[in-house]
């Protein structure tokens, strides 16, 4: 993991850009160590810039976590495959005819999932080596096939917090019966991109014997910036 530039913001926390191999990622720190290591993703081939993504991990790390987020494989400026860009294509074009749009968002997502996790757990490896950072590990973010995967694969998960508004693949959606770690799952209740029972459905089918979920009115991009602040108070009774 080599650091390539760094910036510290009024509020103390410390915001560190790296790469690992071809990877892009960002870290931010509040000094405060040793920290809990949160992971937060972002997915829709969004950068790791992305205006919501870096306020929830400002704000997470000035509550005294480590948090980090890559640029998985088609995201932000990381090539994208002649697949994806295809599925995307495909994607635009039958959303702006009303068609169904699930299997294409199956070529799509599932994929996605299965070259990011590598490229996660790898990160995870070099950033649990750095001075200042631990155990636990929690997981926060809006990728939540990729949360799913990673809760079942990854030990050293110790809890998740997961926005219900992204797509999740049928193989993640079998594989929710896995996860067991606790879980807080948020809902907009009026999301015009996800289905209401869907989500439901998903968050009835999670293993976990703590499981919360939180709905509010509003759509896709609403979610109360209250939810933050309940969000890491359930970090704090899971990796604290």
């Amino acid at each position: 993991m080599q650091f390539t530039s760094e910036q510290r913001f009024d509020d103390g926390v410390l915001q560190r850009e790296f790469t690992l191999g071809a990877i892009p990622g960002t870290l931010w720190t509040s000094g405060i160590a040793p920290a809990p290591l949160v992971l937060m993703s972002h997915n829709n081939g969004l950068p790791k810039a992305d205006p919501r993504l870096v306020a929830r991990a400002r704000y997470t790390a000035a509550r005294g976590y480590a948090v980090a987020t890559i640029d998985a494989a088609g995201c932000g400026d990381r090539p994208r495959s002649a697949a994806e860009e295809r599925a995307r294509a495909d994607l635009r074009r039958a959303m702006r005819a009303g068609e169904p749009v699930d299997e294409i968002f199956e070529s799509l997502v599932g994929p996605m999932v299965e070259k990011a996790v590598p490229e996660w757990q790898m990160t995870l490896d070099a950033l649990l080596e750095l001075p200042g950072i631990a155990g636990p590990v929690g997981y926060s973010g809006g990728w939540t096939a990729l949360g799913i995967r990673l809760a079942v694969v990854e030990p050293r998960i110790a809890a998740a917090g997961f926005f219900a508004g992204g797509f999740v693949p049928r193989a993640q959606r079998e594989e929710a019966r896995q996860v067991t770690v606790p879980l807080l799952f948020l809902l907009q209740w009026d999301d015009e991109g996800n289905p209401r029972q869907r989500a439901l459905d998903l968050f009835d089918a999670f293993g976990s014997k703590e499981k919360t979920l939180h709905a509010n009115l509003g759509g896709h991009t609403g979610t109360p910036w209250f939810e933050l602040e309940d969000g890491c108070r359930f970090l704090d009774r899971h990796l604290k």
